[in-house]
């Protein structure tokens, strides 16, 4: 947990002055019981009028100037932890954003999702508990001590036998809450997985009438973690309780020994007074110090997930020396590449294929699900790294080309069109952030976005919900599509980013793309024979091999898997070869 304390190093003033001023309001607290004392023994005691004003007057003051050392540290406290869990939240989203594929695989959807809010809140609020509380706990707590032995060691006795059973209990509880707390936060990263579904999936589930069922999947793992937090509220239950007896009895000790040692004639009045509240003082700031305690095991928990964040290593990074040279012609050469998931066993995705795209060229991967389609393309930006073998870009191997670079050249149009909140030109000029409206209505045009676009009431300015939710599949296709050519890339790669659209718009955006994208290499996956008849060349993938390659013409005339292909989707519907 101290290796994040780094972030707070930016606003260590602000976080130093917070313990300084909570050290003005501990001396206050600390001076307040020896004055009424005073007051009661050598004021009241003996008709002394003037003393009781003088020290009554002394104890507002000193109270005065706590409660501004406390209200002081309680900004500076707030100031200092709020921009913490800012920068910390900041620092573990880019490094997030930085995760290759492979590196998103090891992590849930949810589960960083949950160390993005809740994690980082709760070790923002041990910051903030830490430089209020864990300062003033130990020194009340201390400061007590000094004076209970100043007025009466025998006395002082007493938490010679209260303390280690206060100690006892707390180290108890502690060793049993501290898995708990790590079981609390995994079924929370449970809950959120179920509403991340629903939600996104909410017209399914509505189309399928399944909201009965969903209902009692979110109570399961509702009812999960309310059980584990029961479990571990408990402890905290049964800790009070304990804590304010042993207190308790400290104070009744207090009493009857020092009531004796009154009667004795060896304490005063006004000492016992003291002496109780300093011993409330004392077993007060042990209760704070073990609910912090508690507080940082389970921020403790959730420090080591944000730290499983911050050290996990990127698989996929820049070499010292990566090129930063453009990629001007996007010829893609693929050598002997074979690729397979960290920690998948069985056969490799893909084996030992070869091919060669030149630029210009629109080379389409046909094949069944899970033939390794999505994986060869995801390969070219280096969303993942190959197995074995290497891939080149105009001679270069992906390895030595800085990633920025690389990725600027590449653009992608993937079937799940991703839109984000903001306008449909916002969404547009993703793919190139100074567009001008001239090269977004350009692309939407190629796309064949611009009619339906120019129909909706605000046209370009039209708002978009989540996830372009009030838009078809169709349409959201077609602006991811202009989203991706805007740029005019040296590569571009259409993941099945026509499947919700017919197959005349289909056939309108090939023939756009081939007058717009001339010196562009285009990578098309489709599942629609349709979509790759006029391709330059055709690459049949069967478990991860290339089982065929060569144009329409030479495919048909030569292949059978090829020839299967064609007839069972164009024959049928009365397409005529060529």
């Amino acid at each position: 947990m101290f290796r994040l304390f780094k972030y707070l190093k930016p606003y260590w003033r602000v976080a130093a002055l917070a313990p300084l001023l909570m050290l003005v309001e501990v001396s206050g607290d600390l001076a307040q019981p020896a004055i009424m004392a005073k007051i009661v023994d050598q004021g009241v005691a003996q008709g002394n009028l003037t003393l009781v004003l003088k020290y009554g007057l002394l104890m507002v003051g000193i109270a005065s100037i706590g409660l501004i050392g406390g209200w002081g540290c309680t900004i500076a406290s707030s100031i200092a932890s709020m921009n913490f869990g800012a920068d910390l939240r900041t620092e573990t989203f880019k490094k997030i954003q930085e995760f290759s594929f492979a590196n998103l695989d090891q992590f849930k959807t949810e589960s960083l999702i949950t160390r993005l809010t809740n994690d980082v809140l709760q070790i923002q609020h041990m910051v903030l508990m830490s430089l209020r509380m864990m300062v003033r706990a130990p020194f009340l707590c201390i400061g007590s001590l000094i004076m209970v032995f100043a007025i009466n060691i025998k006395m002082a006795l007493i938490l010679a036998v209260a303390m280690p059973l206060l100690f006892t209990v707390v180290f108890l509880i502690i060793r049993k809450g501290f898995p708990l707390f790590n079981l609390v936060q995994e079924k929370l990263d449970k809950v959120n997985g179920v509403m991340r579904e629903n939600l996104s999936g909410a017209r399914v589930i509505k189309a399928f009438v399944r909201a009965d069922f969903e209902k009692k999947r979110f109570a399961q793992a509702n009812n999960e973690q309310i059980a584990i937090n029961m479990k571990a509220s408990r402890l905290m239950i049964l800790m009070q309780p304990l804590m304010m007896t042993i207190m308790n009895l400290s104070i009744v000790a207090v009493l009857w020994f020092g009531g004796r040692q009154v009667a004795q004639g060896s304490l005063m009045v006004g000492e016992i007074i003291a002496l109780l509240n300093y011993f409330s003082r004392i077993l007060f700031s042990l209760m704070m110090i073990t609910f912090m305690l508690m507080g940082a095991s389970r921020a403790k928990v959730s420090a080591d997930r944000i730290n499983e964040v911050l050290e996990t290593k990127v698989e996929i990074t820049d070499p010292p020396d990566a090129s930063t040279a453009p990629i001007n012609e996007g010829k893609v050469v693929f050598e002997d590449v074979t690729f397979q998931y960290q920690g998948a066993g069985g056969q490799p995705v893909l084996k030992k294929v070869c091919l060669t795209a030149s630029p210009g060229q629109v080379v389409a991967i046909l094949g069944a699900t899970g033939s390794g389609k999505s994986t060869l393309v995801n390969l070219i930006p280096r969303l993942y790294e190959p197995t074995a073998g290497r891939i080149l870009i105009d001679g270069r191997d992906l390895k030595t080309i800085q990633l920025r670079t690389l990725r600027t050249a590449v653009r992608i149009a993937l079937q799940e069109s991703i839109l984000f909140s903001g306008s449909i030109k916002d969404n547009i000029r993703w793919g190139k952030a100074d567009a001008s409206d001239a090269e977004v209505v350009a692309a939407a045009q190629a796309a064949h976005a611009h009619d339906f676009i120019m129909s909706l009431p605000d046209g370009y300015e039209t708002q978009l919900g989540r996830r372009g939710v009030n838009l078809s599949g169709g349409q959201k296709q077609r602006l991811a599509i202009a989203r991706a050519i805007i740029k005019k890339p040296s590569i571009l790669i259409l993941d099945d980013s026509t499947s919700a659209v017919d197959l005349k718009t289909e056939y309108l955006i090939q023939q756009s793309l081939k007058k717009l994208m001339k010196e562009t290499t285009c990578f098309i996956i489709a599942q629609r024979i349709s979509a790759v008849l006029e391709a330059d060349q055709i690459i049949l993938l069967e478990e991860g091999k290339i089982v065929g390659s060569g144009d329409h013409e030479e495919l048909l005339r030569v292949n059978s898997i090829y020839q299967d292909i064609y007839r069972s989707q164009l024959e049928k519907e009365g397409v005529a070869n060529g």
